[in-house]
C-alpha cells in the first residue's frame, strides 16, 4: 500500500466551455453568470465539490465562493454561500467527452450561451454541451485508485508503470499537456504517452484524451473510446479494452511535492545510507533514555518501546533515492519537514543531532528555512542552525550562521517548469522576446541547475534574462542565473542575480524589479 498518505487528491478546478468556446464565467458583481470568457482566468475558474451523501450530486463553485444554481423556471445564478437544492447538478457524460449539467430537482438542462444561460431544456443539444478545461497546476502525481499504486516513467521498460509505493524522484512527475481540447501526458524526459503504451517524442492523435470525471475520479479516454489502464504486473499504462470506465480506470491526481538533495560544505551529499548492523540481542543494563549508537544506527531505549533511528550525514557523492527528500511545507507556519522515501522525518533529538526516528510530523521535525543565493540555512525548533560537524554528521547547535551551516539546496523533481501566477500561466509574449504572466495556456521551461542557481530556458532552447529596463526576456544566448526560493506550500518566489524578485505587472509583462517576493505556482 503507498505510505504517501499526507497527499491527498487535488480539488479539481477547471473552466468550462460552451459550443461557441466561450468560458462560464461568473461576474464580480450582481451574482450574475455568462458564457463570454475568451480564454481561462480567475472569473472563469469553478471548483467541483461531491456531496457527502449522493455521489452522483455535484455542486459548482465560482471564484467568490458562490455556488452555481437554478431556479424552477430555469434562471441561473451564482448568488448562494451555501449550497441549496438548486444548486445540486448531475453531470452526464456524453461520447465525445463533453459534459452535459443537469438539475437533479428539476431534470432540466443547462446552457446557452453569452448573456442568455437558462437551465429549462429538457433534452440535450449543442448549446447544453460543455467541455472540461482543467485549471488546476498540470503538474501532479497519478495514483491508480483499483491498485493503490503511482505512475511513474520506468526507464528499464520504456513505459510508464503504475507500481510506485510512493511517488518518488523526478520519474513520478507527469505533466497534463491541453492540446486541441484534449490532453496528453508526458513524461519527465519530455516524451508523450500513446494510447498503445508506447512513448513518443511528438504528440499526435494516439497521445490525446478526453479526461471525464466518476465519482470524483479522473478517466482517460482515448481517440477510439477507451479508456488508460494499469495492465500486466508491473501496471503498463495503456488503453485497455473497456470501453466504460470501471475502478481500473479510475485515477486521482495528488499535488506533487518538490523532492530536494543537500549538499554540504564538505562537498558530500546529506544521506541517511549508514553502515549497517544486526543487533541479535539486547541486554538488560541500558537505562531508559538513553541513546546507544552502532555504527550510525540509533537505538532509543524507553520503557518497553525501543525505536532505531539513523543520523543524518552528509557522507556520500552519489545522487540516489537515499539522499533524496521530500520538502512539504506547512501552510500556516511556512516551516518545512523533510521525509524520507521510507516514510521517516528529520527530528531534531535531546542532544541536537538530526534523525530519522518519527513518521509523524511534530514540533521537533519542523525546520525554519533562511535563502541565502546560492545556499540555504536551516534552523531547527530550539532555535539553533544546522550545522555540518567534522564527522559529516548534522546537528542543530550553532547559534549563528556560517560556512558551516550553509547548504546547497539542489530541486530534483521539477526538470520541466510550468509556472502560475495570481493572474495565470507564464508564457511567451506574442511578437516579443518578453514573457506574459496572464495566460491561459502556458510554456514549459527547463531548469538547468547551475551551484545553488538555476538557468532557465525555452522550448526554443534560449534563455532567460532580465533586460536593462528590468524586463524578463527569453531570447538569451547565454544562460542567466535565477535564484528559486521555495516560500509556501507549492509556490516559489524567483529571484533574480540583482536580488530582486520576478513579478507580473498590470497587462501580464514579467519583470525582474521586485523589492518583495511574487508567489508562482510550481
Amino acid at each position: 500500500m503507498p505510505t504517501n498518505g499526507l497527499n491527498k487528491a487535488l480539488k479539481l478546478q477547471f473552466g468550462l466551455i460552451n459550443h461557441e468556446s466561450r468560458y462560464l464565467t461568473a461576474e464580480s458583481f450582481g451574482f450574475k453568470v455568462n458564457a463570454s470568457g475568451p480564454s481561462l482566468k480567475r472569473k472563469q475558474m469553478w471548483t467541483l465539490e461531491q456531496d457527502e451523501r449522493d455521489a452522483q450530486v455535484v455542486y459548482l463553485r465560482g471564484h467568490l465562493g458562490r455556488y452555481l444554481s437554478s431556479d424552477q423556471d430555469g434562471r441561473v445564478s451564482c448568488e448562494g454561500a451555501e449550497p441549496g437544492a438548486g444548486s445540486r447538478f448531475l453531470i452526464v457524460a456524453q461520447s465525445d467527452g463533453r459534459w452535459a449539467l443537469q438539475s437533479q430537482p428539476y431534470l432540466r438542462y443547462f446552457g446557452g450561451s453569452q448573456d442568455h444561460l437558462s437551465c429549462f431544456a429538457q433534452t440535450v443539444g449543442e448549446a447544453e454541451l460543455w467541455a472540461m478545461h482543467l485549471a488546476l497546476h498540470p503538474q501532479a502525481n497519478l495514483l491508480s485508485v483499483s491498485r493503490r499504486r503511482y505512475a511513474h516513467l520506468s526507464q528499464d521498460h520504456g513505459e510508464v508503470s503504475v507500481d510506485g509505493n510512493v511517488p518518488w524522484g523526478v520519474h513520478s512527475l507527469l505533466t497534463l499537456v491541453y492540446l486541441g481540447g484534449r490532453y496528453c501526458l508526458k513524461t519527465c524526459d519530455g516524451r508523450f504517452l500513446n494510447h498503445d503504451g508506447k512513448l513518443l517524442h511528438e504528440p499526435g492523435r494516439g497521445t490525446g484524451y478526453t479526461l471525464e470525471l466518476r465519482a470524483g475520479k479522473l478517466a482517460f479516454k482515448d481517440c477510439e473510446g477507451r479508456y488508460l489502464a494499469p495492465v500486466g504486473p508491473t501496471g503498463t499504462l495503456r488503453s485497455g479494452r473497456c470501453s466504460k470506465p470501471g475502478k481500473d480506470e479510475l485515477f486521482d491526481l495528488e499535488e506533487s511535492h518538490p523532492q530536494v538533495l543537500f549538499q554540504a560544505p564538505n562537498g558530500k551529499y546529506v544521506s541517511i545510507r549508514q553502515g549497517q548492523v544486526r543487533v541479535v540481542g539486547w541486554g538488560s543494563g541500558v537505562a531508559d533514555g538513553v541513546t546507544v549508537s552502532i555504527t550510525g544506527l540509533l537505538y532509543y531505549c524507553s520503557g518497553l518501546e525501543r525505536i532505531w533511528g539513523v543520523n543524518i550525514s552528509a557522507n556520500q557523492d552519489d545522487e540516489t533515492d537515499m539522499e533524496t527528500f521530500q520538502m512539504e511545507i506547512d501552510r500556516q507556519s511556512r516551516k518545512c519537514t523533510f521525509r524520507t522515501k521510507e516514510g521517516k522525518y528529520w527530528t531534531l533529538v535531546s542532544h541536537g543531532g538530526i534523525q530519522t526516528t518519527t513518521t509523524e510530523v511534530a514540533a521537533n521535525t519542523m525546520f525554519e528555512l533562511q535563502w541565502l543565493g546560492r545556499r540555504v540555512a536551516l534552523r531547527a525548533c530550539n532555535g539553533k542552525y544546522v550545522c555540518t560537524k567534522k564527522n559529516g554528521q548534522l546537528a542543530a547547535v550553532s547559534d549563528a550562521v556560517g560556512k558551516d551551516e550553509q547548504l546547497l539546496l539542489k530541486l530534483i523533481n521539477r526538470p520541466m517548469l510550468i509556472l502560475r501566477g495570481e493572474n495565470g500561466f507564464v508564457c511567451h509574449h506574442k511578437g516579443s522576446n518578453t514573457l506574459d504572466g496572464s495566460r491561459s495556456v502556458y510554456d514549459i521551461f527547463t531548469l538547468h541547475f547551475s551551484d545553488g542557481a538555476y538557468h532557465i530556458k525555452g522550448v526554443d532552447g534560449r534563455f532567460w534574462y532580465v533586460s536593462s529596463a528590468g524586463l524578463v526576456c527569453a531570447d538569451g544566448e547565454a544562460p542567466e542565473d535565477f535564484f528559486l526560493e521555495l516560500l509556501e506550500r507549492g509556490r516559489m518566489g524567483i529571484k533574480t542575480q540583482k536580488g530582486q524578485y520576478v513579478h507580473g505587472h498590470q497587462g501580464g509583462t514579467l519583470k525582474g524589479d521586485g523589492q518583495t517576493a511574487s508567489l508562482w505556482e510550481y
